[in-house]
C-alpha cells in the first residue's frame, strides 16, 4: 500500500480519521474492490443489497471467507430499501453485527472474524399495498395479512433499530411548493459539533461515537434525574420495551443533549428518543 500520511486526508468526504479510512481500505482490498491499487478508499462506503440477497452474501462466506456486504459497508451505511421483503433469515443475520461490530465467519480450513459496524438505514411500506395508514387512499389488505407482513421482523431485529420513524404521504402544497429545510453545510456543522463533543467524553477509551458505549457506560454519561427516570419506566411498561431497547433510548438521548450541546441529559431529550420507539410493532 502507498504510504500516506495523516496530514493528507484533509480531503476525507466525511471526515473519517486515518484508522477508520485504512479499516475500510484493508476490507475492500480483502474482497478485491479496490479500483486503483494502493489507494486509501477516503469516503464513507454505502452499500445498498437487492431484497433477494442471500445470507452469504449479506454477512460473507465462500470457502475461502470473503467480507459480504455488512463489512463492505464497515464505517458507512448500509441501506435495505424494501425492507420486509427480505427474507426472515436473511435479516437475521444482522442481529450479532448489530450488537457486537463484527461478524465471525467458521469454516473447515479456518474462522475470520471481519469488523462490521454500520449505520443501518431501511425502509418498507406500512403493508402489502403500502396504503395502511394513509388519509387518503384506503388499505385494502385484511389484519392477518398486515400482521404476517410484519412478522418478518422479528421483536430483537426491531430492538436492535434506534430510530423507527413513520412518513405520512406528502400533501399537495408540500409537493408543489417545496419548501426549504436548513441547508445542509448547517446541519453538518452541528453534527460535527456534536461528534467532537462526544470525542472529547470518550478521551481515553476506545469509543468513537455514542452508539458504540456499553450497558456500563451509560451509568456514567446517561444519568437521569428522577423525573426523567420516571418518564423513560412508563415508556418501557407502556411500549413494553426490552432492556436493549431502553439502552438504546438512552444513547439516542445522549445524541440529541450533544446536538443541542447539552452536557447533561433532560427529560426533554429523553421524551424526543421514546418519539423514534413508536412503530416497534406495526400491525
Amino acid at each position: 500500500m502507498k504510504r500516506l500520511h495523516r496530514r493528507h486526508l484533509g480531503d476525507l468526504a466525511i471526515d473519517k480519521s486515518f484508522e477508520e479510512a485504512l479499516e475500510v481500505t484493508q476490507i475492500h482490498s480483502v474482497a478485491g474492490l479496490l479500483k486503483n491499487k494502493g489507494s486509501l478508499v477516503t469516503t464513507r462506503p454505502f452499500r445498498c443489497p437487492h431484497h433477494s440477497a442471500s445470507g452469504p452474501a449479506l454477512v460473507g462466506g465462500g470457502s475461502f471467507p470473503r467480507p459480504g456486504e455488512i463489512s463492505l459497508a464497515h464505517r458507512g451505511v448500509l441501506f435495505l430499501d424494501e425492507l420486509t421483503e427480505f427474507k426472515r433469515d436473511v435479516l437475521e443475520f444482522l442481529r450479532q453485527p448489530l450488537e457486537d461490530g463484527h461478524v465471525n465467519i467458521s469454516r473447515t480450513r479456518q474462522s475470520v472474524s471481519f469488523p462490521a459496524q454500520f449505520t443501518l438505514v431501511a425502509s418498507t411500506n406500512p403493508c402489502p399495498c403500502g396504503f395502511y395508514g394513509d388519509t387518503i387512499q384506503p388499505c385494502t389488505c385484511t389484519p392477518r395479512s398486515r400482521e404476517q407482513y410484519w412478522a418478518r421482523l422479528s421483536g430483537p431485529l426491531m430492538d436492535r433499530i434506534d430510530l423507527q420513524v413513520g412518513v405520512n404521504r406528502l400533501k399537495p402544497e408540500e409537493i408543489t411548493q417545496q419548501p426549504t429545510g436548513e441547508d445542509s453545510a448547517t446541519v453538518r456543522s452541528r453534527v460535527e459539533a456534536a461528534r467532537s463533543q462526544a470525542q472529547q467524553r470518550f478521551q481515553g477509551t476506545s469509543l468513537r461515537c455514542n452508539a458504540e458505549m456499553q450497558s456500563s457506560n451509560l451509568r456514567e454519561w446517561c444519568a437521569l434525574d428522577d423525573a426523567t427516570k420516571t418518564l423513560l419506566e412508563a415508556a418501557i411498561r407502556k411500549l413494553g420495551l426490552s432492556v436493549r431497547a431502553s439502552d438504546r433510548i438512552l444513547k439516542v438521548g445522549r445524541t440529541i443533549a450533544d446536538l443541542a450541546g447539552d452536557d447533561a441529559l433532560h427529560t426533554h431529550h429523553i421524551a424526543e428518543a421514546i418519539q423514534y420507539r413508536t412503530i416497534d410493532r406495526l400491525q
